[in-house]
């Protein structure tokens, strides 16, 4: 860790951030996560409106902060997080549109490997189709604590995007085709800066959309079922 001084994007405090923490896209779920799953819970940074929270699950430091969309967002500051404030187990916790034909809204999946047609992780070795993948004590973890909650969890691949609107037409049934779940936006980056860094990473989302049957939730049942996928990720950080 080179000290934990604020940088560009982060205002917190040496011991802000504990190390373990839970990374949403979006700001105001990151509040609402840290007003229903943490105790104690103090905002520690909301440089560019990008809020971040510490306080304590179950008796144990825990913090949550959003990463905004896509990974060039997401992996600033995942590495921040990991070189300034000492983090060492990340959750990436989100929505994803499934494209696999036995995923249902609300399904709660873990990401155990992350396609990708971006270049961003191309240049950490050169000439090497990278395989993305997460910590396996964490996916382990994660779907230890699903089966004994009963909730019903789809591991599998995911594929992370740059384009939010994809101009190939195909990609989705070919990638369903090898047995992707879902697409999304930052998954590959964060392994990518995990593994880099010599840390835990994981994703674990609900699926809010079907893109190939055209199905989605609106933005308030979107937050009812989040806490299904927040109750994984705390479990896998938990075991």
């Amino acid at each position: 860790m080179l000290g934990a001084m604020p940088t560009a994007h982060i205002s917190a405090p040496d011991g802000a951030f504990a190390p373990d923490i839970l990374l949403p896209g979006d700001p105001r779920r990151a509040t609402r996560i840290a007003d229903a799953f943490l105790d104690d819970a103090e905002l520690v940074t909301d440089v560019r409106g990008i809020l971040g929270y510490t306080g304590t699950h179950q008796g144990r430091p825990m913090s949550v902060m959003a990463t905004g969309m896509g990974m060039p967002s997401s992996t600033i500051y995942a590495t921040e997080l990991i070189r300034h404030y000492g983090v060492k187990r990340l959750l990436r916790v989100g929505t994803v549109g499934g494209i696999h034909p036995d995923l249902q809204l609300g399904d709660v999946i873990a990401a155990s490997a992350a396609h990708t047609d971006s270049a961003m992780t191309a240049h950490r070795l050169p000439g090497v189709h990278y395989s993305h993948a997460p910590s396996f004590a964490l996916l382990r973890a994660a779907a230890d604590y699903a089966d004994a909650e009963e909730i019903r969890l789809r591991v599998g691949p995911v594929f992370t995007s740059d384009a939010f609107y994809h101009p190939d037409p195909t990609m989705v049934s070919r990638l369903a085709a090898f047995g992707t779940l879902a697409i999304e936006m930052e998954t590959a980056g964060l392994y990518a800066v995990a593994a880099a860094e010599g840390v835990e990473a994981l994703t674990v989302a609900t699926v809010s959309d079907h893109v190939v049957r055209g199905e989605s939730v609106s933005s308030g049942d979107r937050e009812a079922m989040f806490a299904g996928m927040v109750s994984v990720a705390l479990g896998a950080l938990a075991r």
